[in-house]
């Protein structure tokens, strides 16, 4: 959420920044709805002090015989009352829908955000590794002979609909040796404390994250009011929620994998095949809670964190900053990590490192104490991708595949992961 008084001094950058999302500006009717509130707050105020000040003197009045003095300060009370509860609900009303209309509005791009519409836009920073040069046709991941009876769409479809996968044997235990290989790395080598967290969570902490009010449609709610969470961002960032942290106690940097659950409702008709776009799904999240002078730095190194796993998976992949017209609605600068799909012959997104600044802080009220004392501030939130799980089987079943239909699995998964096994044979089974 933004600080409303960081556009009470400089409400034409405010709206700049909107204008470089496609939003239309905002300032004018934030301003004009904070003016009536503090209108509002003020004049409440003085007729507080006035029935106070009546409350004083009546007394005094009708000690002295003042008839007439004391019943035109009963009068002043009587009117007062009525005033002020008329003007606390005014301000109330004012207060609300002065949180609704900020609460509906996206985080504005950090200076360095390149602009731009669309993906289309979108900067390339670097990338890692050398696309495969075939000597046939490459598939996609749901057409090899390896996962014909291991990756059930069929089954799913008659569990659950469209958009779900059963996955069985050989392809279920690299799926679960991904998740492992990723969540060790993680915590042992770059420092995350691994979180095994609710995948049900009340309707504040879809609020903390930005989930709420504008994408209600893509997530799930149940009858009791509860939501499934679309990635684990929403409970590991929302853990520091109405918290004041010691500075020391900075960077918070934790990992979970868990099961995510989206609609889909904005993209209909768009990766129907395979298990590239799902309902339900599984990911190892990363999220940081950091110092706002740091948090630059830590997207940096959230972003490297993500990258190394594809290295060590030896998976071709390119990293770009997002333009500002295609970032997510809680970022300040995303970068957007995307692993080479040989069966589509183009680059995938598979991570989104995103820096959020204050933004989420403020909707979850979370802040920090200065070392040297001095008043609480915000802290900065992070998260990312450490990475979506799915969608590294599917590279890794696409660019290890064989012309017999069989797939060579990375070095990294044979040992401790895969127990010696290497690869799919073309009939389905870990060999």
């Amino acid at each position: 959420m933004h600080d409303i008084r960081a556009i009470r001094e400089n409400p034409a950058a405010f709206d700049a920044g909107l204008l470089r999302l496609g939003e239309s500006p905002a300032s004018s009717l934030i301003l004009q709805v904070d003016a009536a509130r503090r209108s509002a707050i003020a004049s409440a105020e003085e007729a507080q002090a006035a029935r106070n000040a009546a409350s004083r003197d009546v007394g005094a009045a009708k000690a002295r015989g003042d008839e007439q003095e004391f019943e035109r300060l009963r009068a002043v009370i009587a009117d007062t009352k009525d005033e002020i509860a008329r003007l606390d609900r005014q301000a109330r009303e004012k207060d609300a829908e002065l949180r609704e209309i900020l609460l509906g509005l996206p985080n504005l791009p950090l200076d360095d955000v390149p602009d731009g519409k669309d993906e289309s836009d979108n900067r390339e920073i670097r990338r890692w590794g050398k696309p495969r040069e075939f000597e046939f046709q490459p598939k996609e991941h749901f057409e090899l002979a390896a996962v014909q009876e291991t990756m059930d769409f069929e089954t799913a479809a008659r569990l659950s609909g469209s958009r779900f996968v059963v996955l069985k044997g050989a392809v279920a235990r690299v799926h679960r040796a991904l998740a492992q290989f990723m969540l060790d790395v993680h915590t042992a080598e770059n420092g995350l404390t691994e979180v095994s967290a609710p995948v049900l969570v009340r309707e504040e902490a879809m609020y903390g994250t930005n989930q709420l009010p504008k994408f209600a449609g893509d997530s799930y709610r149940t009858e009791d009011g509860m939501w499934l969470i679309p990635t684990s961002e929403v409970t590991l960032t929302n853990s520091v929620r109405e918290l004041t942290l010691d500075e020391d106690e900075l960077p918070i940097r934790l990992a979970a994998h868990s099961q995510c659950f989206r609609s889909e409702a904005g993209s209909a008709g768009r990766d129907t095949t395979g298990m590239l776009r799902q309902h339900q799904f599984e990911k190892v999240e990363m999220v940081s809670i950091s110092h706002p002078d740091r948090s630059l730095e830590e997207q940096e190194r959230m972003t490297r964190c993500a990258e190394d796993i594809l290295e060590r998976l030896g998976l071709p992949y390119r990293t770009v900053v997002l333009c500002a017209g295609d970032m997510g609605f809680g970022a300040g600068r995303t970068h957007d990590i995307e692993v080479w799909l040989p069966g589509q012959g183009t680059y995938r997104e598979i991570s989104s490192v995103s820096v959020c600044g204050d933004f989420q802080a403020r909707r979850m009220n979370a802040r920090f104490r200065p070392r040297g004392g001095g008043k609480p501030e915000f802290v900065h939130t992070l998260n990312g991708s450490g990475l979506a799980i799915g969608r590294t089987l599917i590279a890794v079943l696409e660019n290890g595949q064989q012309a017999d239909g069989s797939v060579d699995l990375p070095e990294a998964l044979h040992g401790g992961y895969l127990g010696g096994k290497r690869r799919i044979s073309a009939d389905g089974v870990l060999v």
